[in-house]
């Protein structure tokens, strides 16, 4: 865990961007039932661990970090203790901010300080490597002919230079290679819900794998957002039961209730029984 769990709102500053990680892709509707694809960027986490002013750097800005990395050099874990952190972040970035005043290192940053629903932002990360590519796959190139004995042409890049001048192909010609693992910015997404656990739900697909590091910067806000549609949940209202007593029932408990006198003998018993004591004192 880390050593401070200070939060701190970034109004003075304007902090506009964190670090997240994509972990998931789905699909949701919103409340005008539109269909909208959806990805989510946890971005809880984020904790301050270098203040940058213009005094001491020539510019103000602040250095973010997230996760926990159990191998990190020293130099990192030094530059981590310096922040009054006990972990060292795994993923270090830095964004500029225009006021530096009262911020302290080793702070976290609240989400619901910098992200609200209908905002506009930018998602920058590294695209998935596809490995070596031809023209067609990289560049969307035509390809040549099938007909007139072209067998060979189909997916053939064409020519790549030109003449005796200059004599040599320009420098970024589009050719194959390496495709992928690029970094890519999506621009003009919207957050569409902020979880609890600190997870923004952005409309759009964004660039990387999953589990992998992306930024967040806030742009701009749609003034005419639709938040996402969620299902009302009705609670069961619970009756209070109340017993029905009939006639028969409140005559039965009048009758539980009156007490019940002893029955007294009568006479014709008594005299039977002086009689037959008369007779046992005869005998004896």
């Amino acid at each position: 865990m880390w050593s401070l769990f200070l939060f701190f709102k970034p109004s003075n500053m304007q902090l506009t961007a964190l670090i997240g990680k994509k972990t998931y892709q789905k699909q949701g509707f919103l409340q005008d039932g539109t269909r909208v694809p959806l990805s989510g960027v946890v971005v809880g986490g984020n904790f301050i661990t270098q203040v940058k002013s213009a005094d001491k750097e020539g510019y103000n800005a602040l250095q973010l970090g997230i996760g926990t990395n159990k191998k990190a050099k020293k130099a990192i874990i030094g530059h981590s203790k310096k922040a009054g952190l006990e972990q060292t972040a795994r993923f270090l970035r830095e964004v500029r901010v225009d006021d530096v005043t009262d911020v302290t290192s080793g702070t976290e940053i609240n989400v619901s300080d910098v992200f609200v629903p209908g905002d506009i932002v930018d998602v920058t990360g590294i695209s998935k490597g596809k490995g070596f590519a031809g023209g067609v796959k990289r560049w969307g190139f035509k390809g040549g002919p099938r007909t007139h004995g072209q067998s060979d042409r189909e997916r053939a890049p064409g020519s790549i230079g030109q003449t005796t001048t200059p004599g040599r192909v320009y420098r970024g010609k589009k050719m194959a290679g390496r495709m992928g693992q690029d970094t890519v910015t999506i621009r003009n997404l919207e957050i569409i819900e902020i979880t609890n656990d600190g997870v923004l739900l952005i409309k759009g697909l964004i660039p990387g794998s999953l589990n992998s590091i992306v930024v967040v910067k806030k742009m701009g806000t749609n003034k005419k957002f639709v938040p996402l549609y969620r299902e009302a949940t009705e609670e069961p209202v619970v009756e209070p039961v109340v017993e029905e007593t009939t006639v028969e029932a409140q005559a039965a408990a009048v009758v539980e209730e009156t007490p019940v006198a002893e029955e007294k003998p009568t006479e014709e018993v008594q005299s039977k029984e002086e009689v037959k004591i008369g007779e046992e004192n005869a005998n004896n």
